[in-house]
C-alpha cells in the first residue's frame, strides 16, 4: 500500500507544473550584453534578489532600440528599456509605452538634477574624441580643430539614426556651430573614414588601426589603463566645451511583469548594478556603489564646460538637424 501511495504521489507531482519563473524582458544596446560589458554579472546579481530571470534583447545601438520599440507599440515584449540617452527620452515618452518608475530621484548622481518620473539614469560621460598617441602626437584641441584638421588624420563616427553616441555627437556640432553647423559638416567630411551604425563597430575600427581617432567618451582611457595596462589612447580636451550623456532605463507601463520591472529600476541605482558601470560599461555611475572609482578615472579628462540640450530640443529638431547631416554628407 505504500509503494502505491509513493507511486501515486509521484504522479501528482508530475501532473502539477512547477511555479513558472518570472521572465523580464530588458531592451538594452549590444555592447551592454558583449562578452566584456555588464550584462552578464548585472543578471547574476539581480536574480539572486528575486525568483525571476532577466532576458536580454539588444537590436543595436541606442536609437536603434527606441526605434524597435517605436515599430512594436503596445506589441512590445519590453519590461523594460535600458540603454536610451536624455537626448531620446521625450521622444520615447511622448509613445505613451512609459509608465512612472516610482524610484526616489534623490538616488540619482548625476551631474545636472533629476526630476524625470518616467525614465532614471544609470550612468553617464561626456563624449570626446578618443585618439591613439602613436599614430597622432599633436592632437585637436577643440571642435574646430578637428573640423578643419589634417584630412589624413581620420575619424571614425557613429551614425545618429542608429546610435547615441552617433545623435550625441551631432548635437555637439549643433551645440557649436548653430545654423552653421552644415558647413562645419562639409569641412569635416574628408576625415570620416566611416559612420559605422553603433559604438561597438566604431570602437573596433579604431582599436584594429583603421583610423587613429574615433568618437567615444572622456572614460573610455580608463579601460585601457585598467584592463590593457596601457596609456596609449587618450581622449581629446576639447576648449568648446564637451556634450553630455545620461544613459536611462524605463519601464514599460502596460508590461505584466511591471512591479518586477519597478523592482528592478530600484536595484539599478543600487552598488548590485552600480558596481558594474565604471570597469565593465566604463562610464561614470549614476547611483550608489560599494567602492570608490579606480585610480585611473582620476587622470581622465575633465571638461570645463558642459554642453546639453534638453531633450524637449531634441525631439523637436532631431529630424531636421538629422537631415542637415545628410545633406552635408551627400553633397
Amino acid at each position: 500500500m505504500k509503494k502505491i501511495l509513493t507511486a501515486l504521489f509521484a504522479l501528482f507531482a508530475l501532473a502539477v507544473p512547477a511555479t513558472a519563473r518570472e521572465t523580464l524582458t530588458i531592451y538594452t544596446y549590444d555592447s551592454f550584453v558583449s562578452d566584456w560589458g555588464p550584462g552578464a554579472k548585472i543578471k547574476e546579481a539581480f536574480e539572486k534578489t528575486c525568483d525571476c530571470t532577466i532576458k536580454w534583447v539588444a537590436p543595436g545601438d541606442g536609437v536603434a532600440v527606441l526605434n524597435r520599440l517605436k515599430l512594436e507599440g503596445k506589441n512590445t515584449k519590453a519590461d523594460v528599456v535600458l540603454g536610451l540617452d536624455t537626448n531620446l527620452t521625450a521622444e520615447a515618452a511622448s509613445t505613451g509605452l512609459f509608465g512612472k518608475h516610482g524610484v526616489d530621484l534623490s538616488l540619482a548622481r548625476t551631474p545636472v538634477a533629476w526630476t524625470d518620473e518616467i525614465f532614471m539614469p544609470f550612468d553617464f560621460a561626456h563624449f570626446a574624441v578618443v585618439y591613439d598617441s602613436q599614430a597622432i602626437k599633436q592632437p585637436p584641441t577643440s571642435l574646430d580643430e578637428l573640423v578643419n584638421g589634417d584630412p589624413t588624420q581620420k575619424i571614425v563616427l557613429e551614425d545618429p539614426r542608429s546610435s547615441t553616441p552617433g545623435l550625441g555627437f551631432l548635437l555637439w556640432m549643433k551645440s557649436v556651430y548653430g545654423d552653421k553647423a552644415g558647413e562645419a559638416w562639409k569641412k569635416l567630411r574628408p576625415r570620416i573614414l566611416t559612420t559605422a551604425p553603433g559604438w561597438s563597430d566604431a570602437y573596433a575600427l579604431f582599436t584594429k588601426g583603421e583610423a587613429p581617432m574615433v568618437l567615444s567618451y572622456t572614460t573610455s582611457p580608463a579601460y585601457h589603463m585598467i584592463a590593457e595596462k596601457t596609456d596609449r589612447y587618450k581622449a581629446a580636451s576639447f576648449s568648446e566645451g564637451h556634450y553630455l550623456q545620461i544613459e536611462v532605463a524605463g519601464l514599460i507601463d502596460a508590461s505584466p511583469n511591471r512591479a518586477l520591472a519597478q523592482k528592478f529600476l530600484q536595484f539599478m541605482m543600487g552598488p548590485g548594478f552600480q558596481d558594474q558601470i565604471p570597469t565593465n560599461n566604463w562610464m561614470l555611475p549614476a547611483g550608489a556603489t560599494s567602492a570608490p572609482l579606480p585610480p585611473a578615472f582620476d587622470t581622465l579628462v575633465k571638461p570645463t564646460k558642459t554642453l546639453l540640450f534638453t531633450p524637449e530640443d531634441v525631439a523637436q529638431n532631431r529630424r531636421a538637424w538629422i537631415d542637415e547631416w545628410l545633406n552635408a554628407m551627400a553633397n
